[in-house]
């Protein structure tokens, strides 16, 4: 009788085991309490005591993440919204139609579709976690790389790399930065000067990395990874029909500047310095509206970008959604099925945000999350922010791969570890960055990841020889995005 094979529990069971860990901790460590920063949830460090405990049982454990879900209600109705807003952006065909004619438009330049399809993908992955999404466009771009001297591993790594790298430096991406900087009690906002600038430093490397191979193998074919499967692949991916993409019609390129514009729109809604220029500006308009109740009241919001939470941005994605449901000529019924459909699709994010949070709860609740900072601070006391920003990044890459969920890793982990960074005198941004890099990096290579074996099947590249292929890269990352967080714990 053959052995079955280990399959590693679902992020659900790990993050309920450990609510059910944590539970049995409250029994054993000491409850204790920290004085706070007057009118805030910012611990001062020095002022630790102990307190009565207070052991969790098992109704607080099965309880946990039903109050969870409740506290975290705001950050997982905005993850629900993302997912039917992008249910009907993708239904529309918008997005593969504005690839698809940036792919037509280079056919012979292939060298130069490297860079620019890079940088697309890598958009996408920074604004919205484009991840899954990018599976429909290997069938489309390893054909046009094989018939244009490269081979299949090109074109995996310019998808792959692209995406990958764009979550990796997420700049608002609201299922990574976004429920990170929720849950550290910041701005999506803070530290976006720090994630641009690694957004920049490391594409610029992915795309050289992946030109360079590219131009070795169109050189001498011998060179690819894969060239034990070049003839098969020739006829595999040559010998077909060419896979159509949609018409890039106006309704499609209005629907492209509206989603781009929905982002651009959040961004400026949680950068603080946004809030002082909107009121220059929009101050006379809307005093000029004030006599219009209705108008005067969505002016008045309006203004208000640089103050938004996830309350206002999720009615941003939510009235995008209609509009381009709209424009798209959808009927009522229509939008509102693809916007189920799409938020249906992030139920499981949703759920987890709720299931990690009733960890937090249960740690406050038996008084164990201050002492397990007072523990941190008496540890790293004297580190200093630097090795506090290089330290915690070096935490949350095996973290990354315990919990492959990012949304369930920073739910998590952010309500003590962001504390922890102020008491080392690092911003709380920082830690965010680390958070997500950490994350983000690993998802370039994790056996566990859908969307890394889903793409290999399709390129008919082997895991290993993808391991081979993306390692120096994996690593050269590591580094230079420990040496990006060592400048940002200083600015």
């Amino acid at each position: 009788m053959a052995k079955k094979k280990f399959q590693m529990p679902t992020a659900y069971t790990i993050l309920f085991s450990i609510i059910i860990v944590v539970a049995v901790f409250t029994w054993i460590v000491p409850a204790g309490e920290y004085d706070y920063v007057e009118g805030t949830k910012q611990p001062i460090p020095g002022t630790y005591k102990v307190v009565d405990s207070n052991p969790q049982a098992l109704w607080e454990v099965i309880n946990a993440p039903i109050k969870g879900f409740y506290e975290a209600k705001d950050i997982a109705l905005f993850v629900l919204v993302i997912g039917g807003f992008l249910g009907i952006v993708m239904k529309t065909g918008a997005i593969d139609a504005g690839i698809g004619q940036v792919i037509k438009k280079l056919k012979g330049r292939e060298k130069v579709m490297i860079p620019i399809l890079m940088t697309i993908f890598a958009a996408g992955g920074t604004s919205f976690g484009m991840a899954e999404e990018t599976i429909a466009f290997y069938p489309l771009l390893i054909p046009v790389f094989i018939g244009a001297g490269y081979d299949a591993l090109t074109a995996v790594g310019v998808v792959m790399l692209g995406a990958g790298t764009g979550v990796l430096c997420s700049t608002v991406n609201p299922f990574a930065t976004g429920i990170a900087s929720g849950f550290a009690e910041i701005s999506i906002g803070d530290g976006l000067g720090l994630r641009l600038l690694m957004m920049v430093v490391l594409l610029g490397f992915a795309i050289f990395y992946v030109m360079r191979y590219a131009e070795k193998v169109k050189k001498d074919p011998t060179k690819s990874l894969v060239y034990d499967m070049k003839k098969e692949n020739e006829h595999h991916f040559l010998g077909g029909e060419e896979q159509e993409t949609p018409e890039l019609t106006g309704k499609r390129k209005l629907i492209l500047w509206i989603f781009g514009g929905t982002f651009i729109v959040m961004i400026l809604g949680v950068i603080p310095w946004a809030y002082k220029f909107n009121i220059t500006i929009f101050e006379d308009i809307n005093n000029f509206f004030q006599g219009l109740p209705l108008v005067g009241d969505l002016l008045g919001h309006t203004v208000a970008l640089g103050d938004w939470w996830f309350g206002e941005m999720t009615v941003l994605f939510m009235v995008s959604s209609v509009l381009i449901g709209k424009i798209y000529g959808m009927e009522e019924k229509e939008i509102v099925s693809v916007f189920v459909n799409g938020a249906r699709d992030l139920l499981g994010v949703a759920l987890i945000v709720g299931i990690s949070r009733g960890i937090t709860i249960v740690m406050n609740a038996g008084g164990m999350t201050n002492t397990v900072l007072y523990w941190g601070e008496q540890a790293l006391t004297g580190v200093g922010s630097t090795a506090f920003a290089i330290i915690s990044y070096l935490f949350y890459l095996p973290m990354s791969f315990l919990i492959p969920s990012t949304s369930g890793l920073a739910t998590l982990s952010m309500p003590i570890m962001a504390p922890l960074g102020e008491f080392s005198g690092l911003a709380k941004n920082v830690v965010v960055t680390g958070y997500q890099s950490a994350s983000g990096v690993l998802n370039l290579l994790t056996p566990t990841s859908a969307v890394v074996m889903g793409g290999l099947a399709i390129g008919r590249v082997s895991y290993t020889k993808w391991l081979k292929f993306v390692m120096p890269l994996f690593i050269a990352f590591i580094v230079m995005t420990m040496a990006l967080l060592a400048l940002g714990s200083m600015m």
